[in-house]
């Protein structure tokens, strides 16, 4: 599986037999994720910057609700959550995805704003890739998305959902998080991640991507 960010929670999941795009984001947000084809898309919640669905092309299938999903040999599962420590009060509903291909199983947090429940985790623990928000403001900061980290044992770990020089928003760079998952030199943003069964580590591992430019 070919992993790419496109930007802010956005990303590109490709198989052998399905493409997914995740919480497609607009211009406005800063960055331009080009015209991308995909079979899936994921939407954790209808705000704005998550749901911008006319930028993908072909004819995907469009997954925002909780439950379980088999398209085009890809297995997702819809998890309930919130984008608030106040059960949705504040910023309402949010769903995380978990996603199966290429017996790769990828876990996107969506902007998950609280610590999942026992449930919730279950539902998350195990997952090869998480993709996670580490931004704060309006979702999880850095030391309590490296606290989700340690209880879901993911083991590639990709920070989404933070400032970058594309985007103005009220987010926190990357160097809080990083520091609290015990990475003392930031490691190099790569274009893409490759993920195999092979190729996965025993230890926890944080990768940064480098957005689509």
């Amino acid at each position: 599986m070919d992993i790419v960010w496109l930007g802010h929670s956005c990303f590109r999941l490709r198989g052998r037999e399905a493409t997914v795009i995740t919480d497609p984001c607009p211009p406005a947000t800063g960055y331009s994720i080009g015209k991308p084809t995909a079979d899936i898309i994921t939407v954790s919640h209808r705000h704005d910057d998550h749901a911008y669905l006319k930028a993908v092309a072909g004819s995907p299938v469009l997954i925002e609700g909780v439950g379980e999903y088999e398209i085009h040999g890809a297995f997702i599962t819809g998890i309930g959550t919130y984008h608030d420590n106040d059960r949705g009060a504040e910023r309402g509903a949010n769903v995380a995805f978990v996603i199966e291909m290429e017996d790769i199983r990828v876990c996107h947090l969506g902007d998950l704003g609280h610590t999942p429940t026992a449930e919730q985790a279950e539902e998350m623990t195990g997952a090869d890739v998480l993709l996670i928000p580490i931004g704060g403001d309006s979702t999880i900061d850095g030391p309590k998305a490296a606290e989700i980290v340690a209880l879901l044992e993911a083991r590639l770990v990709i920070p989404m959902h933070y400032r970058t020089e594309a985007t103005g928003a009220r987010l926190e760079p990357p160097d809080r998080f990083l520091k609290e998952m015990g990475v003392t030199a930031a490691p190099e943003p790569q274009p893409k991640l490759t993920v195999t069964r092979g190729n996965i580590p025993a230890e926890t591992q944080v990768v940064l991507l480098d957005y689509r430019r």
